[in-house]
């Protein structure tokens, strides 16, 4: 069988296996990266005298902390909008009594066969908003058992890592062994890229948002811009909640709809710049990848794995290419995926 066709068929094979094992496969990728970010901390912190279990634990606990806070200013976002819904809901009664005037009076469409629309919209829309909700609450507790198991799987991973190391290099040819340590140590070097990278992006982002309000004049802009680049973290929940309140903010401020329109245009030019610009340039740069391929990248484990594999193909990337540099016939690949630089 020709090459090219063995290679073809490897990948097919991989992307079958990647796709249908997602629910195992997503959870320990992010118990993996957060093991690899810790391991340093907690062998320094082995090496003081404090027991292996101990270190595990004062390290998740302290990640824990952090993804907390992130939790919480999405929630405080929430109940600031709430708070802010009655004057909202005031606004929203006028918009629609003067749409309802305008079309009366420049369309001849009277109230009772604009009462007749909505309730046609309502009934046609009540099954698909049924269907979505169910689709939503269903996601949403299989993405809650995901979360509970990361700091298990990663727990484990660390406790574990001497044993599942050894495993991993009885199972390799025997020509592979002596460069794995050296892999193993740069995979780890490459993820703590791949955070220095994803520090770069927020700064970056942060920073566009609050020039962006403070261009529109909306208050409080730097809070709101970098509120919004820290829920980047959330791929597109959480931009679109961070957009709300200054949404709200400004319609109530100004008194005029063209201002919640500025901060919609403004949080999805920068959402645009992040996610084809900022992000692979960043990223990328930080793990010695070319951009196309790390756009690749993150459209392939888009497709395979939804927003997790946006964030989990990257650094996966990275460590393909350090092992086809490490490798007797990767010399294609790794070029395909290093920059100007490799």
């Amino acid at each position: 069988m020709p090459r090219i066709i063995q290679i073809l068929l490897a990948i097919v094979l991989a992307g079958v296996i990647l796709y249908t094992g997602r629910s195992l496969f997503i959870p320990l990728s992010f118990a993996l990266l957060i093991s690899f970010v810790l391991f340093p901390v907690c062998k320094w912190m082995e090496k003081k005298g404090i027991p292996k279990s101990v270190a595990i634990l004062i390290n998740l606990v302290l990640v824990t902390v952090m993804l907390g806070g992130i939790i919480f200013l999405l929630i405080n976002q929430l109940n600031n909008f709430g708070a802010e819904w009655p004057l909202l809901k005031t606004k929203l009664e006028e918009s629609f009594k003067q749409l309802s005037a305008y079309l009366n009076t420049e369309w001849n469409i009277n109230e009772a066969q604009q009462q007749k629309w909505l309730q046609q919209f309502g009934e046609n829309s009540t099954a698909n908003i049924f269907n979505l909700l169910q689709q939503t609450i269903s996601s949403s507790i299989v993405s809650l058992v995901l979360l509970l198991l990361i700091p298990i799987y990663c727990f484990l991973i660390l406790y574990y890592r001497e044993r599942l190391f050894k495993a991993l290099v009885l199972m390799l040819p025997s020509d592979y062994r002596p460069g794995i340590t050296e892999i193993i140590h740069l995979a780890i070097d490459s993820y703590y890229n791949f955070i220095k990278g994803m520090l770069v992006v927020y700064l970056v982002v942060g920073i566009l948002n609050s020039l962006g309000l403070l261009l529109l004049g909306v208050p409080h802009a730097i809070l709101f811009g970098c509120i919004a680049a820290v829920l980047t973290f959330l791929p597109y929940v959480g931009i679109m909640v961070a957009s709300l309140f200054p949404i709200t903010i400004s319609w109530v401020t100004y008194n005029s709809v063209w201002y919640p329109i500025g901060v919609i245009a403004i949080f999805a030019f920068v959402q645009y710049l992040e996610a084809n610009i900022i992000f692979p340039w960043a990223v990328s740069r930080k793990l010695n990848l070319n951009t196309l391929m790390t756009i690749v990248a993150i459209i392939l484990g888009g497709i395979l794995w939804g927003a997790a594999g946006m964030i989990l193909f990257v650094p996966f990337a990275a460590i393909l290419k350090l092992v086809a540099e490490r490798i007797k016939g990767g010399e294609a690949l790794a070029v395909l995926l290093g920059d100007d630089k490799s």
